[in-house]
């Protein structure tokens, strides 16, 4: 039975099929237009060995008629996005897009749609979640999604190396990738001598210029050997692979310049473990979490946690940590509490806001260490309106209060020093009075050797 009327807003593009819910369960639909293709990928083996590589998200058949065969993906806790990643992240899910395009067309077929959306993190690293994104290879035939991976992938991994990686954030406007055009007006110059930039980008912006009343990336090109685009795809792997970026951060080293010392750091730990083993959360989300040091504090009984932060920086070097410890329970990404995802896409309904996927991920614990000074007194934010974000998607919240005699409460306070006396309201009692609305207090203690108070908090609305 057809269940196009669940479908999901973020399928209504594809012809192939949809995905949809099944009361909690997402499944993906299969048309019958795409039947034979399906049925070659899957009795060939091809969809087995990505799965054993783990390039592809693992998927159950749950049942097949002639109206459509519909299959079961593995769960994903939390699904990120592409302006959501840092650089290192947002290099290996290009890396990963090569690598199945060029395993595929060593099989016969071509990968179709080399979206970024079609790349998310799950268990430690990327996994392509597009089942239906094959398609035969016809001999001589260029890569037709070769422009998308340029607008998805390699620009804006090359405007990064030279602008940072802010510029991620414009693939939440451009949701069909970054045009091409203005990629190659961002660059200096001197990517131009590039043997690779060239070419990829800004011959292509070019082309697309002389053609623009009819341009077709995949059809200007009628005919390409398969070695020819082999080549390709290795120019465009090897370049992404040795990419870095230079920029630094104020956060980057932030556990380097906390302002208190050792026994402080490790008794916060110590509180912190001591208020969530007995919780016994199954997913956690830690907000503004920096590396993921604290939540590293509890990943051995936590099966799924995300860490969050506003600086790229951080996030990358915690994505390597979890990677050279192979923490797959753990997921980092970018996020800025401030400046929330918005939905995005047509409708604004093809991907869900960071609201809405925190609500569906349901964290039995959300934690806010040294945050809420910078979303109060940076942001200003009154504590009313920062209790009534974590209430909307957090079951229990261990939020660290800074008062007014912490040194980088101080700090902030004197940069509004012209209104200081707007910021009277930054003090214990008014912060319990506005999270008191929304939450109950469980515990409260200040942190053993600083001018921080730390809370455990209920929200009122999951009662006793």
């Amino acid at each position: 039975m057809t269940q196009k009327n669940n479908a999901h807003q973020a399928s209504f593009r594809d012809p192939s099929g949809y995905i949809f819910y099944d009361g909690t369960t997402l499944r993906r639909a299969v048309n019958p237009i795409y039947f034979p293709q399906y049925y070659k990928l899957r009795d060939s083996g091809f969809f087995k060995n990505l799965i054993s590589n783990g390039l592809l998200i693992p998927h159950e058949e749950t049942s097949v008629s002639s109206e459509e065969i519909v299959i079961t993906p593995e769960k994903i806790p939390f699904i990120t996005n592409p302006y959501e990643w840092s650089f290192e992240q947002y290099k290996h899910a290009a890396l990963h897009t090569l690598k199945i395009q060029k395993y595929a067309l060593s099989k016969g077929f071509i990968l179709k749609d080399a979206s970024a959306y079609n790349v998310t993190f799950h268990k430690g690293k990327p996994v392509f979640i597009d089942t239906l994104s094959f398609d035969f290879y016809d001999e001589g035939t260029p890569w037709r999604a070769y422009k998308q991976f340029i607008t998805h992938f390699f620009g804006p991994l090359v405007l990064a190396k030279y602008h940072g990686t802010e510029v991620f954030k414009m693939m939440q406007t451009h949701i069909d990738g970054i045009p091409v055009k203005l990629i190659s007006s961002m660059l200096p110059k001197r990517s131009k001598l590039s043997s690779v930039i060239y070419p990829n980008i800004h011959l292509l912006a070019k082309m697309e210029r002389k053609h623009s009343e009819d341009y077709k990336a995949e059809t200007k090109i009628t005919t390409l050997s398969k070695k020819a685009q082999e080549n390709i795809l290795e120019s465009l792997y090897d370049y992404i692979k040795g990419l870095t970026l230079k920029e630094t951060s104020e956060w980057g080293d932030y556990y380097n310049k906390t302002n208190y010392d050792e026994a402080a750091f490790e008794a916060k730990k110590t509180l912190i473990k001591e208020w969530i083993k007995p919780l016994e959360p199954q997913r956690l989300i830690d907000v503004g979490g920096n590396d993921g040091t604290f939540a590293r504090t509890v990943i051995d009984s936590v099966p799924h946690i995300m860490v969050t932060d506003i600086d790229s920086n951080a996030v990358d070097y915690n994505y390597k940590q979890l990677q050279k410890n192979k923490e797959n329970n753990m997921l980092p990404f970018v996020c800025d509490v401030l400046q929330p995802a918005p939905g995005i896409g047509f409708n604004n309904t093809e991907r869900n806001s960071l609201i809405e996927r925190l609500v569906a991920y349901a964290p039995d614990i959300t934690m806010a260490l040294a945050l809420i000074h910078h979303i109060t007194l940076s942001g200003n934010v009154p504590f009313e309106k920062s209790a009534s974000f974590f209430a909307s998607f957090s079951k229990n919240l261990i939020i660290e209060f800074p008062t007014r005699e912490d040194s980088w409460a101080q700090s902030l306070l004197i940069r509004k020093r012209e209104f200081i006396n707007h910021f009277d309201f930054y003090n214990e009692t008014e912060f319990e009075t506005g999270y008191l609305k929304y939450f109950n207090i469980e515990k409260k203690e200040t942190v053993k050797g600083t001018k921080r108070l730390l809370y455990l908090l209920k929200n009122k609305n999951y009662g006793a």
